[in-house]
């Protein structure tokens, strides 16, 4: 808790010291609003101070925390040198890909993209972070990122939400300062998808040769249906088939999993950045997909939702069958465990 403190202490400092500025840049800022207002230049995912495992050596040594108003296309401190040198703005730095060695054992797959998405929130969806990976070279595309600001909760009941979920990351200014409704996520989600031609609104139906990747069916069978309702809309047309990477691991490896920090640990894979902030989730999940990929996974449909939207049908049989969130995190490292 001390070194939580002093973290938390330093970069409140360091934001007094580079206030940020109106407009926004970086990436994916063609789909945001033109203007919002910021109290602070940067935000965080922090180490603690003891790594579980060494890195590996596709991995830089030296880590440094994301820039979480550059993930969302809000940040302004691109050419100031200081602040370049303290956070990364790289989203696929813990991404590498040594095609000398992992494409040796890779097969072709019946999509050319992979959306790997993990959700958080557990009253209402907090994080939307989705990272594309490309089926054939493994190698990052993009990612998409946003702070989600809950639709029935009173301002009072936000705050605590917020204090609890990611007070302790260190991230809570700048949720506050990004935030924004599902639906306005959504239609961003949308146009970025376009821009990527992986889907049409004008044609509907699911994305174009690509999935979602999730680990656990919980993001797309529970989450985004309740959350869907909550806001007033129908469950979009993309979000109606998946692929849970765990039931892939079972059928692969001939091994079960119950969640990402099972499948990291048996396949001896260092968890990079803050367990349980979303944006480092879904790369670590990533990271796990392109060591399967490489080891000469074949990724398929695992689940699908019926025409009514209501049912969800699973293709596998042999599957692995978790109750709830709270079941698959029971096997998870500290929620702040990072390296």
């Amino acid at each position: 808790m001390a070194f939580a403190r002093v973290w938390q202490s330093y970069y409140t400092s360091l934001s007094r010291t580079f206030p940020i500025l109106s407009t926004a840049l970086g990436p994916s800022s063609l789909w945001l609003p033109s203007t919002r207002n910021f109290n602070i230049s940067a935000s965080i995912s922090f180490p603690p101070p003891t790594p579980i495992l060494p890195l590996n050596s596709q991995i830089e040594n030296h880590w440094k925390p994301m820039c979480l108003y550059y993930t969302q296309g809000l940040c302004t401190k691109m050419n100031d040198p200081m602040h370049l040198d303290k956070f990364n703005h790289d989203c696929s730095k813990e991404l590498p890909v040594n095609a000398a060695t992992q494409l040796k054992y890779l097969r072709s797959q019946h999509l050319d993209y992979f959306l790997v998405l993990d959700l958080e929130g557990r009253v209402e969806i907090l994080e939307f972070p989705v990272i594309v990976i490309d089926a054939k070279s493994l190698n990052f595309v993009d990612c998409f990122h946003r702070f989600v600001k809950p639709t029935k909760m009173s301002e009072h009941k936000i705050n605590e939400y917020i204090e609890g979920k990611y007070g302790k990351f260190g991230v809570d200014r700048v949720w506050h300062d990004t935030a924004i409704p599902f639906k306005e996520v959504l239609q961003q989600f949308e146009a970025w998808i376009t821009h990527h031609q992986l889907w049409k609104k004008d044609l509907g139906g699911s994305l174009h040769q690509a999935a979602f990747v999730t680990c656990g069916n919980w993001d797309l069978k529970t989450k985004v249906p309740q959350q869907c309702k909550v806001s007033g809309i129908e469950i979009p047309p993309y979000f109606m088939e998946w692929i849970n990477l765990k039931d892939i691991y079972l059928n692969f490896y001939k091994k079960m999993a119950t969640g990402m920090w099972a499948m990291m640990t048996q396949l001896g894979m260092p968890l990079v950045g803050s367990h349980h902030l979303g944006i480092d989730d879904t790369k670590n999940i990533a990271r796990v997909l392109q060591r399967m990929l490489a080891d000469g996974a074949i990724l398929e449909i695992t689940a699908r939702r019926s025409k009514g939207r209501h049912d969800v049908e699973f293709l596998f049989e042999n599957r692995v069958r978790c109750i709830n969130r709270e079941e698959e995190d029971r096997g998870g490292p500290p929620k702040s465990t990072t390296i």
